[in-house]
């Protein structure tokens, strides 16, 4: 974190003194008692208006004890150099997401996504607080009690997320520098592997429903940036479809990534056996990937991951 302090400097020059000293010395001594003192004087930043989901909010110029509720503020943070005085977990694992890896290390625990705990979060002393109205929008009034809080919008993407969080944090150039890197690498494996007119699905395996995730979502946009198309369906509000087993033909494509959420036994996977096996992509071009890093790890840090698996999951050009 960047931390800046006032610093004063005063130089003063008073008069030689006389005494002791004959007429003459003194005639030849520099007569400085008569210029002013210097005085150098650096004010501290400013609070800042940041605009987001829930209106706007001032927060201290560089926040230094900074919460995260949810994954793309965490990603975010981390991403930019932050590392956050608490998070929260995700509710299917036990502590922070492990794509992340020893980035995390000392980031307290402050309950689930679902559940924060404000007691924990206030325990703190958090000078910023980042989260999602999808996710918090009923303790939002709780929440800004205890800190200067902003809220995203998921609906305006993940770039737009990770825009409002680099605002917050006091970081917007560094986080502008870094997505227009993220758009030149995505740029270089999209030529690198010919993604250009070929198509892509996304399916994702839930307990108690299957999802093919459209162009809107994170790793959908990531794909589409890329250089994929991805199925016109349906989509809902979240650029989600969500399909019975019998309609798993939905997601054909020339290459089809799918996740697990959880315990895959325990996921509709296994009810989509005999469909899924009669699609084309299936199984020499479709690649099981990471459900925290494909789905949680809503990021840069996670886009980045999703690209280095892209590549190389299709580098020999197999299947494109």
């Amino acid at each position: 974190m960047r931390l800046r302090s006032l610093t004063t400097a005063v130089l003063t020059v008073a008069a030689l003194s006389a005494c002791g000293s004959s007429a003459e010395d003194v005639a030849e001594e520099p007569q400085l008692a008569d210029e002013p003192a210097v005085e150098e004087e650096v004010d501290a930043a400013e609070p800042r208006l940041v605009e987001h989901a829930m209106g706007a909010t001032e927060v201290p110029a560089d926040p230094e004890r900074v919460v995260v509720l949810d994954t793309p503020h965490l990603d975010t943070a981390l991403s930019l150099g932050v590392t956050p005085v608490g998070s929260v977990q995700s509710s299917v694992a036990e502590g922070l997401p492990g794509y992340l890896g020893d980035r995390t290390e000392g980031i307290e625990i402050v309950g689930t996504i679902e559940e924060p705990d404000l007691e924990a979060i206030a325990a703190l002393d958090p000078d910023l607080i980042l989260s999602s109205q999808v996710r918090h929008e009923q303790i939002y009034d709780q929440l800004s009690q205890i800190a200067p809080t902003v809220f995203t919008d998921y609906e305006e993407g993940w770039q737009a997320i990770f825009d409002t969080s680099a605002e917050a944090l006091g970081l917007a150039e560094e986080g502008e520098q870094a997505l227009a890197e993220y758009e030149q690498q995505a740029d270089e494996v999209g030529e690198a592997i010919g993604a250009e007119g070929a198509t892509a699905s996304l399916v994702r395996f839930l307990p108690d429903e299957t999802r093919i995730y459209g162009p809107e979502t994170f790793a959908g946009s990531v794909l589409t940036d890329v250089g994929f198309e991805l199925p016109e369906l349906g989509y809902d509000e979240y650029s989600m479809a969500y399909i019975s087993p019998e309609q798993i033909e939905q997601a054909a494509a020339d290459v089809i990534f799918s996740t697990t959420y959880g315990d895959p036994a325990a996921t509709t996977q296994g009810a989509v056996t005999a469909l899924w096996e009669n699609l084309e992509a299936v199984p020499d071009c479709q690649f099981d990937v990471e459900d925290d890093e494909w789905m949680l790890g809503i990021g840069l840090i996670g886009a980045e991951i999703v690209l280095d698996d892209v590549e190389s999951f299709l580098a020999e050009g197999s299947c494109l």
